[in-house]
């Protein structure tokens, strides 16, 4: 890669689901947002579930002052590396798509499953403490 461009590598446990060169990598961490440029200091951060904007350049083209297009991915957190010219996200779970109206719909499906998902995990947990509860007051009554 050039100084002015750095090689993106998004993968999840699958295998790579992005592999594009880019401009630049804007990302959200747990400590708020930061973009990531080709001369920046090395550097790992953990990401927080959202978009990661992807500034790609057009294919075919050289010149850096070519129009480029974004690409969005939305992650389900993850950690990002920047090593060198290279960032490499990894994340459980991704989408790729170059709409920022649907990966902002990706994520907020992510938040409405993993909402329910709690919600019923506490509620099955809920029950087993108190299905324990009562085989404790069970076994009390049976003792005195």
């Amino acid at each position: 890669m050039t100084e002015t461009m750095l090689q993106f590598r998004l993968i999840q446990p699958t295998g790579v689901l992005l592999d594009v060169p880019a401009r630049r990598v804007v990302a959200e961490s747990l400590e708020g947002s930061f973009a990531v440029l080709p001369r920046h200091i090395d550097g790992v951060a953990a990401l927080a579930v959202g978009i990661l904007q992807i500034d790609c350049p057009d294919s075919g083209e050289a010149g850096e002052d070519s129009e480029g297009r974004l690409r969005y991915a939305a992650v389900d957190g993850g950690l990002l590396v920047k090593c060198a010219g290279e960032v490499t996200v990894s994340t459980a779970q991704a989408s790729v798509g170059e709409s920022l109206e649907a990966m902002a719909d990706v994520v907020a499906e992510q938040f409405r499953a993993r909402d329910e998902q709690e919600r019923l995990t506490r509620s099955a947990l809920a029950r087993l403490e108190a299905g324990a509860l009562r085989e404790l007051q069970q076994m009390e009554r049976g003792l005195t």
